[in-house]
């Protein structure tokens, strides 16, 4: 059975990498164009895990490995890929050059507001009063964080481009939930190196120029760990907390890069600020004493994933299957009804 805390450790730390991500990327922008940034920042999160991706498969110990990417996960892949990685910056970059800053930093809070929606709505995943509430009020910390005062008339299809940035991003974290079984690094990798080639090419059509090689160099490192090491821990908590208690544990990203913004490039202590860290500190709190527990059927299932022998994998297993734990096979479910405590993990997505 997957440990909520692990699935919730994971969140964290992606939304620690990623809203550390934002200071530095900002003392990097002088050197380059946002496009170019955000088009090398997503290529070296991939050109990174791919060399990681290479190293550990000379490792001998091929039982720990994580599952392969089959081709009935690609559709779904490729899915968020072209919604998350070439979408949603094209409409992005569209909607901030006709959009005042102050609307822009309010409207992109809708990522994971509308993560969560499509994730209860169309998706399905369980929720109650309490998550939803959590979820309110994570927002309403990122509303005041990102509030500037009196928001300044903008273009309204400025606006809705950066609606639907939002919207191609809340649709690519809800697909990536269906591939959440395989390799985490393999997926962010794609990512990584198709939204980069895009936005890079797109930049460099645009009449973008290439940096020094040092801005390159810390573009690079602020990349793979702001963007690839950030992604692949989003997938795995995507594995075992579902798309919208994964989506309200990463909203304190911007909270974070904000808070690392007063020491390191000497922004000021906001109204705001405090608000923000009160509501999400109080949103937070909700979903991490959630507790959902009742008699539930598990339907069978065959699937392929990381796994030990723990009371939801109890199956023989032939000659071929790798040994030791944990390890990855393909495997199937029989039926089976109990009662614990759970959450929207790869094995809980059950009807309420």
């Amino acid at each position: 059975m997957f440990d909520r805390w692990t699935g919730i450790t994971f969140a964290l730390l992606a939304a620690l990498l990623f809203g550390a991500s934002t200071p530095l990327a900002k003392l990097l922008l002088p050197q380059m164009t946002p496009m170019l940034l955000a088009g090398l920042l997503y290529l070296s999160s991939g050109v990174g895990l791919a060399a990681y991706a290479f190293v550990r498969s000379l490792r001998s110990n091929q039982s720990r490995h994580e599952a392969s990417l089959t081709r009935k996960d690609m559709p779904w892949l490729a899915g968020a890929i072209v919604a998350g990685g070439v979408v949603g910056p094209v409409l992005l970059m569209w909607g901030l050059a006709a959009t005042p800053a102050s609307s822009a930093s309010l409207l992109l809070n809708l990522e994971g507001v509308l993560t969560a929606l499509l994730a209860w709505f169309v998706f399905k995943e369980n929720f109650d009063s309490r998550i939803a509430l959590g979820m309110a009020l994570i927002a309403a910390g990122g509303l005041s964080l990102s509030w500037m005062g009196r928001l300044e008339a903008g273009v309204p299809w400025g606006s809705l481009a950066i609606v639907g940035a939002c919207l191609a991003w809340a649709i690519e974290n809800n697909l990536t939930r269906k591939v959440s079984l395989g390799d985490p690094v393999r997926i962010a990798m794609l990512k990584g190196l198709v939204a980069g080639s895009v936005n890079t090419g797109l930049a460099f059509a645009l009449g973008a120029e290439l940096p020094a090689a040092s801005s390159l160099l810390a573009t690079g490192v602020v990349g793979f760990f702001g963007y690839g090491v950030s992604l692949t821990m989003f997938v795995l908590a995507l594995r075992y907390i579902g798309t919208a208690r994964t989506g309200a544990y990463f909203f304190v990203a911007p909270f974070i890069g904000a808070a690392l913004s007063i020491p390191f490039l000497g922004d000021k202590l906001t109204v705001g600020f405090v608000v923000a860290a009160a509501l999400m500190a109080c949103g937070v709190w909700l979903h991490l004493t959630e507790r959902h527990e009742h008699e539930h059927h598990h339907e069978p299932m065959e699937h392929d994933h990381l796994h030990s022998h723990d009371e939801h994998h109890q199956h023989a297993h032939s000659h071929a299957d790798p040994p030791g734990e944990p390890h990855s096979h393909p495997h199937r479910h029989e039926p089976l009804i109990h009662s614990h405590p759970h959450y929207p993990d790869i094995h809980h997505r059950h009807g309420h």
